[in-house]
């Protein structure tokens, strides 16, 4: 049996990078320069 957690970058990026938050529906990235946060992704 596998365990849970295959890390696998690309994957990973896609789900939750920078790009994918900004595209993310809401735009994460925009609401959060629109509240001129310091940090927009970790």
């Amino acid at each position: 049996m596998k365990r849970p957690f295959q890390p696998n970058n690309n994957k990973r990026k896609k789900k939750h990078g920078f790009f994918a938050r900004k595209l993310a529906g809401t735009g994460i990235i925009n609401k959060r320069r629109a509240k001129k946060r310091e940090k927009l992704s970790a």
